[in-house]
């Protein structure tokens, strides 16, 4: 439930957000988000959180963090860290939970909603701290793939589940063709693009 003259801050969890909606088949359009809760109450903030590849020439999330960044959204990156696990693959590391969590603090006193995009169930003792400040906390994600993209106790924590395939037709558009197939850990993939 969301009221007009609340005060609300988007948090989204790109690696996060993007692995739930490829689950659901279909793109996030990011403008059409945007408005969608700007239309709910007054957001004072949009932040994105990924995890961007430096030595690389060309990164295919370097255009939808450029196209965030100039159409109203607070980007947050950090240097991805890249490996080579066991089997000789590939990987790329960048978690941005502490640096969501830090800012969501931060803002707690000046927001009374706060819509977290992410099924990641590290975050379910920041959404317990912001309750007791007094700030509601609505969660983004799905349970509608297999497996859910959202731990139990995160769903169970927040004031308000709001299911990403309900949100479908309002946020979403038809997926493009795959573009990156590079293995990445689990809640760390930067290809959100």
């Amino acid at each position: 439930m969301f009221y007009k003259d609340e005060k609300l801050a988007l948090f989204i969890d790109g690696s996060n957000l993007y692995a739930a909606a490829r689950a659901l088949n279909f793109d996030i359009d990011y403008k059409l988000l945007r408005h969608e809760f700007m239309r709910r109450g007054k957001m004072l903030r949009a932040f994105y959180y990924t995890a961007l590849l430096d030595n690389e020439e060309y990164s295919p999330i370097r255009p939808l963090v450029d196209w965030l960044h100039y159409n109203g959204y607070s980007m947050v990156t950090k240097p991805a860290k890249e490996y080579t696990d066991s089997m000789g693959r590939r990987k790329v590391k960048g978690n941005m939970d502490i640096e969501l969590a830090v800012d969501a603090m931060e803002l707690a006193p000046h927001v009374d909603h706060i819509v977290l995009f992410s099924g990641d169930g590290d975050f379910r003792p920041l959404v317990e701290s912001l309750q007791r400040q007094g700030v509601r906390v609505s969660v983004v994600s799905t349970i509608r793939s297999q497996p859910p993209m959202i731990a139990d106790d995160l769903r169970r924590q927040a004031d308000n589940f709001i299911e990403l395939e309900e949100l479908r037709d309002v946020i979403g558009r038809p997926p493009r063709e795959p573009r990156d197939t590079r293995q990445y850990t689990d809640e760390d993939a930067p290809a959100e693009a």
